[in-house]
């Protein structure tokens, strides 16, 4: 059973790598477009939770940092 999960996660992997190694800058881009709608809630919800703790803002830059890292070993 283990054997099974092992395998069907190396092909998970392989085929994932497969799809982004064309397409380097997927995960930043996606990164900045969540940095991108932070800015907007800022000013369509002024004062809301969402806009004040800035969420979209932090995971957005880690999602760029990371795609940048990732594009880099790719």
């Amino acid at each position: 059973m283990a054997e099974k999960n092992k395998k069907t996660l190396s092909t998970s992997l392989d085929k994932l790598s497969g799809y982004l190694a064309p397409r380097k800058g997927l995960i930043p881009m996606l990164g900045m477009v969540l940095i991108f709608i932070n800015l907007l809630l800022q000013f369509i919800f002024p004062g809301s939770w969402l806009a004040s703790a800035n969420l979209f803002l932090h995971f957005g830059l880690l999602i760029a940092i990371f795609g940048l890292m990732l594009a880099w070993a790719l």
